[in-house]
């Protein structure tokens, strides 16, 4: 071979390899751009980091907001008005607030003389929340153990009482009051059953059941008219068959589900009752452990409803309904206090179960302290707060002792074992009769407690008319850099079911650095419930689904949710709308939903 050759076949040699290298190049460079193509067109969903709530070490403050109200808070409602309406009883003639000059006096014949004697005293008030300042209000037929609710255009609807007031309904409130001067309207000897110590429950179409009652071992339903008598009593064995020697089954928890029955639970069992065709739904497990109801005195919520992931127009799978029920005490607890006072430690125990479940079944946990006349609310970011009532005992006159003086918050989301939170403690005792209200600004309204059969100054629990303010842990002062401002004249108040609507917050800006997503924030609606004896009824908060977060100028957000999608979710009527940053709520808004 001469050296030509070997030459040129040296440059083929080197050309093919050159070009092999370029093949490989360019069909490595086709395999990424194929890659990077594929990888475009497969949509990946974009999963947000939960962050968690907000820490903080405050554990709740207390404030005295009134030195006298005047009448001790038994019986109270949160008025869509930001007033209180407070009742008591008028069986004793005696409170600390007498009626104005001008206003005439009550009439009443004396049981022991058969004399006319006339009543000076207001045994209600309406509170008004912005002064602290109250207004006497004049109810006559008494109310006594009685039960109430809001209607959906905000009237309040009382029903039942004591002696002369067992059949009556009262009417306060609502779009026939356009002015400062409202009062009670009565009518007597509407109900067709006596309801002393019954429970009033809201339906999915803006009714009232009102729910059995001292030896009445039934239930009726309220017309919508005001002054209308109710069609007829509807008997059930239910109650007549969970009373015992001390009865406890009174105010029984009664809570709308989410599918519009009712849950009702009296003394240790419970049921579904559907108030369209009154059958028996399903029963559910036996509670073991004691008493629940009046005079062992439980406390009982419907958890909060998430409604984040519910498709409206599905209606094969139920939306979570979950009950909770804490604290009572033994079955014959009241026989020893009433004939012994002898005092039985309350139970200290809480009980939760899945009751749209197929199979449901109690889960136990227990609580800090035992608990017996508690209340238990319900707080904007979806925790519970335990508060007020007795360690050893029962409700009724001189029937208990150990005041529970340190409220507990109750995180249902968390881990069982890791719920419980004991915040700092009050210096007022509040046991038999004291109330309890979540306020629009976050603030728990605690008043009440009177052990004894009229009002007393000196004693070992003297009856209460202070009022105090307790601010749970959101409203550490150091939260509010995280804490969203509702403003309310750009913002939505008249919801439809199932629509959007807008909420406009601001934030401030240290608060918000990374800006916020739909993860950060929830949208909550709680219904304020009438509360008395332990029980708030009615009592129900929604996590509201959340469609997008816009922001259109910096701190400042428009947040788009979906309303409830029907009654039996949220019966028509007046809420308060919180918007809720990991945990720390904003002041609540006003907001009115209906079909």
């Amino acid at each position: 071979m001469t050296t030509l050759h070997k030459v040129v076949l040296i440059f083929i040699t080197f050309m093919f390899l050159i070009t092999f290298l370029l093949l490989v190049v360019d069909a490595q460079n086709n395999k990424i751009r194929l890659n990077n193509e594929n990888q475009n067109s497969i949509p990946f969903p974009i999963i947000e980091k939960v962050k968690p709530d907000f820490e903080t070490n405050f554990n709740g403050g207390w404030e005295v907001l009134s030195q006298n109200s005047g009448v001790s808070a038994m019986q109270i409602n949160l008025m869509p008005t930001n007033k209180i309406i407070v009742y008591d009883a008028t069986v004793y003639r005696v409170s600390r607030l007498r009626y104005p000059e001008g206003v005439p006096c009550v009439t009443f014949k004396d049981a022991n003389t058969q004399e006319d004697r006339l009543d000076c005293f207001a045994h209600s008030m309406e509170y008004d929340l912005e002064t602290n300042q109250v207004r006497p209000l004049k109810v006559t037929a008494d109310p006594w153990c009685s039960c109430g609710g809001l209607t959906p255009d905000g009237t309040l609807v009382s029903s039942g009482g004591f002696a002369d007031g067992t059949k009556t309904i009262r009417y306060y409130g609502g779009p026939s009051c356009r002015d400062n001067n409202c009062d009670w309207r009565e009518y007597n000897n509407l109900l067709q059953e006596e309801r002393w110590y019954g429970t009033q429950v809201i339906l999915a179409n803006g009714d009232f059941i009102v729910v059995g009652g001292r030896r009445s071992f039934s239930y009726e339903y309220l017309p919508r008219q005001e002054g209308q008598r109710p069609e007829k009593p509807y008997f059930f064995p239910f109650l007549y068959e969970t009373s015992d020697i001390d009865e406890n089954n009174l105010y029984p928890f009664v809570h709308l589900s989410t599918d519009g029955n009712l849950f009702i639970f009296s003394n240790n069992r419970s049921l579904l009752l559907s108030p369209v065709t009154n059958k028996i739904v399903r029963t559910f497990p036996v509670l073991l452990g004691g008493s629940r109801n009046y005079p062992a005195s439980g406390m009982s919520v419907l958890l909060p409803i998430d409604l984040g992931n519910v498709e409206i127009n599905k209606t094969d799978t139920p939306i979570k309904a979950e009950v909770i029920v804490c604290g009572g005490n033994k079955y014959d607890a009241f026989f020893y206090a009433e004939t012994k006072k002898q005092f039985s430690p309350a139970l200290g125990d809480c009980n939760r179960m899945v009751i749209t479940d197929k199979n449901p079944k109690w889960e136990y946990e227990e609580m800090p302290s035992p608990r017996t006349m508690g209340d238990c609310l319900i707080l904007p970011n979806g925790q519970l707060l335990f508060i007020n009532g007795a360690q050893k005992g029962t409700a009724g006159w001189w029937d208990a002792d150990s005041p529970n003086l340190t409220p507990v918050l109750y995180n249902p989301e968390k881990p069982r074992g890791q719920r419980f939170k004991e915040m700092t403690p009050t210096q007022i005792s509040r046991m038999y009769h004291s109330s309890s209200a979540l306020l629009p600004n976050g603030k728990i309204w605690v008043a009440g407690s009177n052990t004894h059969d009229t009002y007393k100054d000196v004693d070992e629990f003297p009856t209460e008319t202070r009022v105090e303010g307790f601010s749970p842990p959101y409203l550490d002062k150091n939260l509010d850099k995280f804490r969203p401002q509702i403003v309310e004249e750009t913002s939505a108040k008249r919801l439809k079911y199932g629509k959007n609507f807008v909420t406009k917050i601001t934030m401030q800006q240290d608060g918000i650095n990374e800006g916020l997503s739909k993860s950060d924030i929830k949208v909550t609606m709680y219904f304020p419930p009438f509360t008395t004896h332990g029980f708030s009824m009615s009592q129900r908060l929604l996590v509201l689904k959340i469609k997008k977060i816009l922001s259109d100028v910096k701190g400042s957000y428009d947040i788009k949710s979906e309303a409830p999608p029907f009654g039996e979710v949220a019966p028509s009527g007046y809420y308060i709308l919180f918007v809720v940053h990991r945990g720390v709520p904003s002041k609540g808004m006003w907001v009115h939903i209906k079909g």
